[in-house]
C-alpha cells in the first residue's frame, strides 16, 4: 500500500490546500458542537428540573413529553424535519441559516438526554437538601439555583462527560444539510483525490483529539468540583 500524505499539501482547486480545507471543516465541527452543547445544557437543565417539581404535575407531564419526543425520534430524522419541514410550516424560519437549524436540532435532541441526567441527579440527593433550603427561607427557584442543582451537577458530571463527547460525534450528521464540517470534507476530498485512507485517517484523528480534549476538560472540572464525603441516595445502601 502506497501512502501519499502529500495530498494534504495539494491545491483543492480553490486556492487552498486540502489541509487548510480540513482545518476549516474542523472549525465548523467544533462550532456546531459547542453551540449545540449550549442549547442542550440550558434546555436540559430547565426540562430536567421541571421533571422534579413536587407540586406541579402538569409541568412534570409537559417536561416528560419533551424528553420522550426528542429522545425517541432518530437524530437524522430530526435534522431533516428542522431543515426541510418546519420552514415550510413556519415561513419565518426560512430566514435561519442551515447552521442555526442544525444547532437547534442537535441541541434539542441532546437536551432530552441531559434532562434525564439532571432529573436523576436531583432525585439522587437526600430530600433533606430541599427541606433545609426551604427552612432557611429560600423559594423553590432559589433552592434549586443555590443548593439542589449545584449538588446535582456534581453527581452527573461523569454521564454528562459522555453525553458531551457523543454530541461532538453526533455533529457529523450536519453534513446531511450541507454544513461543511469534517464528515462532509472527508466525503468530498476522498472523491476528488482518491486518497480515502489518508483522508479518513486524518479526520478520525481530529475527531479523537476533540473527544479526548472534551474528556480531559470534564475530568478537570470533576476533580475541582468534587465534594469530599458527599453521600447520595443509592450509593451507600442508606436512604434519605
Amino acid at each position: 500500500m502506497n501512502w501519499d500524505w502529500q495530498v494534504f499539501l495539494t491545491d483543492d482547486g480553490s486556492g487552498r490546500t486540502y489541509l487548510e480545507w480540513m482545518m476549516e471543516a474542523w472549525g465548523w465541527t467544533l462550532s456546531v458542537a459547542a453551540w449545540a452543547w449550549v442549547v442542550a445544557i440550558v434546555m436540559g437543565t430547565v426540562i430536567g428540573t421541571l421533571r422534579t417539581l413536587p407540586d406541579s404535575p402538569w409541568l412534570v407531564r409537559l417536561a416528560n413529553a419533551w424528553v420522550e419526543l426528542f429522545r425517541n425520534i432518530p437524530l437524522l430524522v430530526q435534522i431533516f424535519i428542522w431543515y426541510f419541514v418546519l420552514p415550510k410550516i413556519f415561513p419565518a424560519m426560512q430566514e435561519l441559516s442551515g447552521f442555526v437549524l442544525v444547532v437547534l436540532a442537535l441541541g434539542f435532541f441532546t437536551s432530552a438526554r441531559i434532562a434525564e441526567q439532571v432529573r436523576a441527579g436531583v432525585q439522587a440527593l437526600p430530600r433533606g437538601q430541599r427541606y433545609a433550603a426551604m427552612a432557611v427561607g429560600f423559594t423553590t427557584v432559589q433552592a434549586y439555583r443555590y443548593v439542589i442543582l449545584p449538588m446535582a451537577f456534581r453527581i452527573i458530571l461523569p454521564p454528562l462527560t459522555s453525553e458531551s463527547m457523543n454530541l461532538l460525534k453526533n455533529s457529523s450528521v450536519a453534513f446531511a444539510v450541507s454544513i461543511a464540517e469534517l464528515t462532509m470534507f472527508a466525503m468530498q476530498a476522498q472523491e476528488e483525490t482518491s486518497r480515502g485512507i489518508e483522508i479518513y485517517i486524518a479526520v478520525t484523528a481530529l475527531y479523537a483529539i476533540s473527544a479526548f480534549a472534551v474528556n480531559r476538560v470534564f475530568a478537570l472540572i470533576e476533580r475541582r468540583a468534587r465534594v469530599p464525603g458527599l453521600i447520595v441516595a443509592g450509593q451507600t445502601g442508606g436512604g434519605h
